[in-house]
């Protein structure tokens, strides 16, 4: 296990040749209120503001949601595999073993969530920012992720094995024993995170930005992976 800390505030973009991530821009248009129970299997809901809404074990594989908002949703054990989020804002969501397998989320905002044990293995995540709020034992396994910024939030034993990452920032963030065991990375940046717990993957950090202080403290993880012995 390798474990760093860093609290440094500083900006992180393009300067020092990290490619910058294009974050969404989400702009809802006049919504509608939901009305119905639940949801439906490849169902498609388009303006719709899903407010305070009890989907606990709600079924909706395949589900269509453009132009949508959800907020302060309970999504206990909701089943949305499949599902695809196109320019909208998850608020205050909350909720265990929410499985969201192969989704996609292009354009999206998740503010302020408390999830455990969410199900994204073999997602697509485009232009994501995840700010605020806990998740724990996130699981993005084989997922593909690019423009996705996670920000001011905590995440707890998150995985991300064998997942893709292209332009991904961890902002302000604390990560908690992550796994990035067999993870790809290109221009990741992971400078500014308050708290850095890798359990597994430490050799997977080609193609991250990590900061001075974060190569001191990770220094002897990085080494155990080489076979190197450091003694005084």
């Amino acid at each position: 296990m390798a474990r760093t800390g860093n609290r440094s505030s500083r900006s992180a973009g393009a300067k020092d040749g990290v490619a910058p991530v294009r974050r969404p821009e989400v702009r809802l248009p006049p919504l509608v209120e939901y009305e119905g129970e639940g949801l439906e299997p490849d169902g498609d809901y388009d303006g719709v503001l899903f407010g305070g809404t009890d989907l606990v074990d709600a079924s909706g594989p395949g589900a269509r949601f453009m132009d949508c908002e959800l907020r302060g949703c309970a999504l206990d054990r909701t089943e949305l595999v499949r599902a695809r989020f196109i320019d909208s804002v998850l608020t205050g969501m909350r909720g265990v073993g929410t499985d969201l397998a192969g989704a996609s989320l292009r354009d999206v905002e998740i503010v302020d969530a408390r999830l455990g044990g969410v199900q994204l293995h073999g997602a697509v995540l485009e232009r994501v920012l995840v700010r605020g709020g806990k998740i724990d034992y996130l699981n993005l396994r084989t997922a593909r992720l690019k423009d996705v910024v996670f920000e001011g939030c905590v995440l707890s034993e998150p995985d991300f094995g064998e997942a893709r990452l292209v332009r991904v920032e961890f902002r302000d963030c604390v990560l908690k024993r992550a796994d990035f065991s067999a993870v790809r990375m290109e221009s990741v940046d992971l400078r500014t995170v308050a708290e850095l717990d890798i359990a597994r993957g430490v050799e997977r950090l080609a193609g991250a930005v990590i900061s001075p202080s974060q190569l001191m403290e990770l220094a002897p993880a990085f080494a155990a992976q080489i076979g190197v012995r450091v003694e005084a």
